[in-house]
């Protein structure tokens, strides 16, 4: 009967000394500065590709003549369109300067824009940089301005 009572009491008795444990340790702030607490800054955005004055992150118009062709360029899509031509529509890769020329190589489309004065022929307008742009095995000479420059323009 001992035996008995011993059994029945030895589990009561686990039980309340285990209650009496601390709990499970839980991180306190101390406000300390650890390497474990200390979040990296983002890295800085790198500064926007300038190329003859036209800063290539605003919206940039590249067009040509003979055949009538255009690039319209934002930082994120580059969409190519032209007379009697499918348009071809592709994510803007950023553009990376060569020498004092800005190269934008996107599949299936490359544009090189270099400073210099540019007539496109057709208007009086003059344009900061010249473009050429390959579309496969097609190499394209034309003019390149930021859209806020050909907005401000006179109409040609």
């Amino acid at each position: 009967m001992r035996m008995l009572a011993l059994a029945a009491i030895v589990p009561a008795i686990l039980m309340s000394v285990a209650a009496c444990q601390p709990a499970a340790e839980t991180p306190v702030d101390s406000g300390e500065v650890t390497p474990e607490s200390v979040v990296p800054e983002p890295a800085p955005a790198p500064p926007p590709v300038v190329v003859g004055g036209v800063d290539l992150s605003t919206q940039v118009r590249v067009s040509g003549t003979e055949p009538f062709w255009g690039v319209d360029m934002t930082p994120g899509t580059l969409v190519f369109s032209g007379v009697d031509r499918a348009e071809l529509r592709v994510p803007n890769p950023g553009a990376v300067m060569q020498g004092d020329a800005a190269v934008i190589a996107a599949e299936g489309l490359t544009i090189t824009l270099k400073p210099a004065t540019c007539s496109d022929g057709m208007s009086d307008r003059v344009y900061r940089l010249e473009a050429e742009v390959i579309l496969g095995a097609e190499r394209l000479k034309g003019c390149a301005e930021t859209q806020a420059a050909l907005d401000a323009m006179p109409k040609p």
